[in-house]
């Protein structure tokens, strides 16, 4: 039951993490008594911006628990850099590209499009993980599979948003297409990551991954700035500095959760995420959802809960066997 409790946090935990990202980039009320937000406009140079700030907090606190909790990290990240580790070294660091390539669009997308929505959309990528799994490893959809994607596309299908008053056409269409190409990128770093993991413990693997995407964050800043002119550096500090503590925390109880009770039953919990968020969103800062739209997170929310637990609804069916 705690184990339960603790990935159930973890999840709640992150989407105060994304409704962070929404305040920082748009202006709402928060709580119905603050209003806040606003600070910078979401495109990709202010993306590139709250993530560097983001992960100058979360890189060396990272590093500096990782190291505690497994103790030959260090060691481990300077084999890498012998040719007998050489292409696990690569494989970590484009799986680094991955995920500052992911984060920036899906910060972009959490900007422009409502919070619960653009997350629901990035959650089809337990498809793209399928398909990919399928062409680098041979691991064909079952049947139960392919119909479990076909539910998570409808759902995803009914959360698009329409064109209204407060968002254009153009907005809401880069929104959409910002959620689904980061789901994509991501399902691409799972598969890579996969199969690093074969050979390279996940720690320190992580760590190079979020070093990465501070790194690379900070390098297209030099190359793409920001107007810093005009931008309120104190709340912005403020909000990313809570981002960063926020996604730190969540990320530690999901992996303390992992431990407690495997990574399947984790995942059936995780997906909740999507749900979570636009409950989150709707608590703090009034984002509204048609109909429809609820339907369609419930919808994915049930796809990615069938498809987490697929392992465990087989070892039940052939327990039920040998009885």
């Amino acid at each position: 039951m705690l184990g339960i409790l603790t990935v159930l946090l973890s999840s709640f935990v992150l989407a105060f993490h994304n409704v962070t990202v929404r305040v920082l980039f748009s202006e709402h009320l928060v709580l119905s008594f603050f209003l806040l937000g606003g600070y910078v406009k979401p495109d990709l140079q202010n993306s590139f911006l709250l993530m560097f700030m983001r992960m100058l907090l979360v890189v060396p606190l990272m590093a500096s628990l990782a190291f505690k909790l497994y103790p030959s990290a260090f060691k481990e990240l300077r084999e890498l850099f012998t040719r007998q580790y050489r292409n696990i070294l690569i494989q970590a660091l484009i799986c680094g590209v991955l995920m500052f390539v992911y984060v920036t669009l899906l910060y972009v997308a959490i900007g422009l499009i409502t919070t619960g929505i653009a997350t629901t959309l990035f959650f089809i990528y337990p498809v793209f993980t399928a398909l990919l799994s399928w062409k680098f490893f041979g691991q064909r959809p079952t049947f139960f599979r392919w119909l479990v994607m076909g539910i998570i596309l409808v759902g995803c299908v009914l959360v698009i948003p329409q064109s209204s008053g407060s968002h254009s056409n153009h907005t809401i269409v880069v929104g959409i297409v910002a959620s689904i190409s980061a789901g994509i990128v991501y399902a691409f770093y799972n598969v890579i990551a996969q199969k690093c993991l074969e050979k390279f413990h996940p720690v320190p693997f992580t760590w190079i991954s979020f070093a990465s995407t501070l790194l690379l964050s900070g390098v297209s800043l030099l190359f793409w700035p920001v107007s810093t002119t005009q931008i309120d550096w104190t709340p912005l500090w403020i909000g990313s500095i809570f981002s960063g503590l926020v996604s730190f925390v969540g990320h530690i109880l999901n992996n303390l959760g992992i431990r407690m009770i495997g990574a399947t039953t984790a995942s059936i919990i995780g997906s909740s995420s999507p749900a979570l968020t636009a409950i989150v969103a709707w608590a703090t800062i009034s984002e509204t959802l048609n109909l429809i739209q609820i339907m369609g997170i419930g919808v994915v929310t049930f796809g990615i809960a069938l498809l987490s637990g697929e392992s465990f609804f087989q070892s039940f069916k052939i327990r039920r066997t040998g009885e």
